[in-house]
């Protein structure tokens, strides 16, 4: 009676991974022969563990990422400029931490869209806040936004995640509003939240996107100051069956 009092208890206080290995130490005689302090220290680790699981779980649900992808499953063996030692650096989500920015170029289907997704959700293992979008429906979002009063809400959501994915960066020229609302992200996250980029162009062909070469040089500027660059090569993966495609 008092142990199903006690698990009713922890399901009461919301300390359900406390709950679950309760319950499991009940079924395993093994761990009767174990110390008080043991048999306690093996919940709270339970505890935790549920605790860190459900945050990763939340946050790549709003990270809203593309594609299911992993660093674990990056393919090495294909001839796109990828190291595997520049990639242990980048999954240790230093860059993030440091609010660098990481832009990624290459032709298309040359992945640029899977690995982002693949660092996105590993900056969520790691704990950061990620965001994942294509950047013409962002500033299609933002215009409509200046519509219904939200924009302003919009930029200061947009400001306080820890990673910003831009996808499809210059598939087409910006307009004016579009230029002073990238400049607007960019200034937000200048040395205080990281950006990853990826674009078809190279990023000696960005400031003729933009246009307006005031304006070009501001984002450019502020994108190109502390950033990191990974240039993708190499054939288009599409027309395998390999499992890393974008």
């Amino acid at each position: 009676m008092l142990i199903e009092q006690t698990l009713n208890t922890l399901a009461e206080l919301k300390l359900a991974g406390m709950k679950t290995a309760l319950e499991r130490q009940l079924e395993q005689p093994k761990t009767h022969q174990l110390s008080f302090e043991e048999r306690l220290g093996l919940l709270v680790d339970c505890e935790k563990t549920y605790r860190q699981d459900r945050k990763v779980g939340r946050l790549i649900k709003v990270a809203n990422l593309r594609q299911q992808a992993c660093i674990e499953d990056i393919d090495y063996t294909a001839a796109r400029g990828i190291k595997r030692e520049e990639m242990g650096s980048f999954a240790s989500c230093r860059w993030v931490k440091e609010a660098f920015n990481l832009l990624v170029t290459g032709p298309t289907g040359t992945g640029k869209s899977w690995l982002a997704c693949a660092l996105g959700r590993q900056a969520c293992r790691m704990g950061y806040s990620v965001l994942y979008a294509r950047l013409s429906r962002l500033l299609e979002e933002l215009r409509l936004a200046r519509l219904d009063g939200s924009y302003a809400k919009i930029l200061a959501r947009l400001s306080k995640i820890d990673l910003l994915i831009l996808d499809d960066w210059g598939l087409e020229r910006l307009t004016q509003d579009q230029r002073r609302d990238t400049l607007e992200i960019i200034e937000d996250r200048h040395h205080v939240k990281s950006l990853l980029i990826t674009s078809q162009l190279p990023t000696q062909k960005w400031h003729e996107m933009i246009a307006d070469p005031t304006i070009a040089d501001a984002i450019l500027d502020r994108l190109l100051s502390k950033s990191f660059k990974l240039e993708l090569k190499g054939e288009s993966m599409r027309k395998s069956q390999k499992p890393i495609v974008a």
